[in-house]
């Protein structure tokens, strides 16, 4: 419902309007001597029509004035500024503890990533994620190292890098501070809102101010950030490589270097502001995504001090339809062996949020499977969707079929993806070594057969683990899969058969998880058992290792990587090799032997 004034009959209330009552009051005044001279119950009448009428007309005035913004006093909302780059090793720490402090704050902390200085510098065809005001920034922090973070540009005591009075933190200081600002009651509350017209690429911002107490300085000034989220792109550190996730990255100050001067800053004032900005394709040839773009708003006493802040995302405009789901697109499938976990890109192309959706597929037109997604995808965003593994008669080369059931819009409902048939087979005797972080328990994994089962599996860890485990397959189609609930990897991690051939591996850049589909050969019936009789010692060793009873055997020693060190056959009941060489650490021997194998963990001092 549209808020209106009462007084003027307009649904906005201007300058204008506020002279006019200035002197309808100023007239009421005036005669107020001559009312008094009206008998009692005239003058009843027309003191109770006169305050009625201007107390809706107040009351209209405040309600239009201030329409998104709290009058109320509030504590300080908190901004984080980050100066960082793309060649900072700790800078992905940084990044997971400024994120740390809003995910526990949420809708109070907001976070800005400047990339400046020589880290952010690019070399070759690294992208450019600077900026021009980021420089300004950082110089009036002071900071001597990075990663470097102000909490709302103030100084701390103690907590700057300089040590004398800049406003420049390092990472550990962050999440204390912001706490210590959280609890700081505010003169200045903000809020913001935004839109973005995707037929015309126009940002609409909109920004509110209210001060509940006096700034101690006569003009505050007013800065909207524009951000970018979800860009992958390189960064030394995070076990990301290249395909770094970089959030909050700063791309435009739509104010300036230190934004729009407002006043009064008194207690009562109200600022009412609001900005377009056209969104361009991209910034320093980075492309922008608007469905990744993020407002944070704040307001400073000078070009320093933060006194509060806010931030959100913008809301779409110009969307035709109301209902509309999409197969954007069905990611390439690799070699399989008769069992594949087919993937949509799900996008929602309509004004409604996207809460349901009834799938149907089939392999090569076998029987056709039925899968209900459910969840939450706004207005123009997508989801890729894992369906539910399907077995499958396979062929040299395959096709999956999906289709949109009872959607609005027909023809973008269906979608489509040929993979070819996986003809490597592996032995059956699998080994894993598996590598944690100290966040062990984040990290689970399992090995599924043709039928969606779990034949083997394996965590959460508790802290840095190191797992090796050897187990035997029946002949058939497998899939390993790795999970990370933290959403950024591990450790290195290998998997690989009995002649060394390697199934999947990583030096733990591999974020959420990953998958890969491999196929094992008939059974041969291997057992440890008929290698018990075989001895490695000393172990731990520092120099000549002995081999008892394995006569005839191919050895091969193995890192933690799954990288083969050395590889030998032997002639003689006792044989022997040298590990003086390696570097200090764990390591696997694998004594093959008329068919049987037996994997040893050996341990260099």
């Amino acid at each position: 419902m549209t808020k209106r004034n009462l007084f003027f009959g307009r649904a906005q209330y201007t300058a204008a309007d506020g002279r006019l009552l200035t002197q309808y009051l100023r007239f009421f005044n005036v005669h107020l001597t001559s009312i008094q001279k009206i008998n009692a119950a005239k003058r009843h009448i027309i003191m109770k029509h006169f305050y009625f009428f201007t107390l809706l007309s107040i009351f209209s005035l405040g309600t239009v004035a201030q329409t998104i913004v709290s009058t109320q006093p509030e504590n300080t909302k908190v901004v984080i500024e980050e100066f960082t780059g793309i060649y900072c090793v700790f800078c992905p720490q940084g990044h997971e503890i400024a994120q740390a402090v809003q995910d526990n704050n949420p809708g109070n902390v907001f976070l800005i990533n400047i990339h400046v200085g020589s880290f952010a510098a690019p070399s070759g065809n690294d992208p450019d994620f600077r900026t021009p005001w980021g420089t300004a920034i950082a110089n009036q922090s002071q900071l001597v190292g990075y990663p470097a973070g102000t909490v709302n540009r103030h100084y701390f005591p103690g907590s700057a890098q300089n040590g004398a009075q800049g406003t420049a933190m390092s990472r550990g200081a962050w999440a204390g501070r912001s706490n210590e600002t959280l609890d700081t009651p505010s003169y200045l509350n903000m809020a913001v809102e935004s839109t973005i017209d995707v037929q015309t690429n126009e940002l609409t911002v909109h920004v509110e101010a209210y001060y509940t107490g006096s700034s101690p300085e006569s003009t505050n000034k007013l800065n909207v950030a524009l951000l970018q989220n979800n860009t992958a792109g390189p960064q030394t550190g995070g076990n990301a490589g290249n395909n770094y996730i970089h959030m909050h990255r700063l791309i435009e100050m739509i104010t300036g270097q230190w934004g729009e001067d407002v006043s009064p800053t008194t207690s009562g004032s109200f600022i009412d502001r609001t900005y377009t900005y056209q969104v361009p394709a991209a910034h320093n040839n980075v492309p922008i995504n608007i469905l990744d773009l993020e407002i944070v708003v704040f307001m400073t006493e000078t070009t320093q001090e933060i006194i509060s802040g806010n931030g959100g995302t913008p809301i779409f405009t110009g969307i035709t339809l109301q209902n509309d789901a999409e197969i954007q697109s069905v990611p390439a499938i690799s070699d399989q062996c008769g069992y594949v976990e087919p993937q949509i890109e799900l996008k929602n192309n309509g004004n409604d949020p996207l809460e349901s959706v009834e799938i149907s597929y089939s392999v090569n037109n076998g029987a056709v499977q039925t899968y209900t997604w459910t969840g939450f995808i706004p207005a123009l965003y997508s989801e890729l969707v894992t369906l539910p593994g399907v077995s499958f008669e396979v062929q040299s080369t395959n096709t999956v079929d999906i289709t949109l059931e009872n959607d609005d819009d027909l023809t973008n409902n269906s979608g489509s993806q040929t993979f070819n048939e996986l003809t490597e087979l592996n032995t059956n005797e699998i080994t894993l070594i598996l590598n944690t972080d100290a966040q062990g328990n984040e990290c689970t994994w399992e090995i599924i057969d043709d039928n969606g089962v779990a034949v083997v599996s394996g965590g959460p860890y508790n802290g840095v683990s190191n797992d090796v485990q050897t187990f035997t397959l029946n002949g058939g189609c497998y899939k390993f899969k790795l999970y990370d609930s933290g959403n950024n990897g591990g450790e290195s991690i290998v998997l690989f058969d009995s002649d060394s051939n390697t199934i999947y591996q990583t030096s733990g850049t591999y974020g959420s998880g990953a998958s890969v589909t491999f196929a094992t050969e008939a059974n041969l019936d291997i057992t440890d058992q008929a290698l018990s009789s075989v001895v490695l010692y000393p172990n731990p060793a520092n120099g000549i290792v002995t081999l008892v009873n394995a006569q005839n055997s191919q050895v091969v020693l193995y890192d933690l990587l799954g990288k083969v060190i050395k590889s030998f056959e032997t002639q003689s009941a006792n044989e022997t090799f040298d590990v003086s060489s390696l570097t200090q650490g764990s390591y696997f021997v694998s004594i093959t032997q008329n068919g049987y194998r037996s994997i040893q963990k050996l341990i260099k001092n």
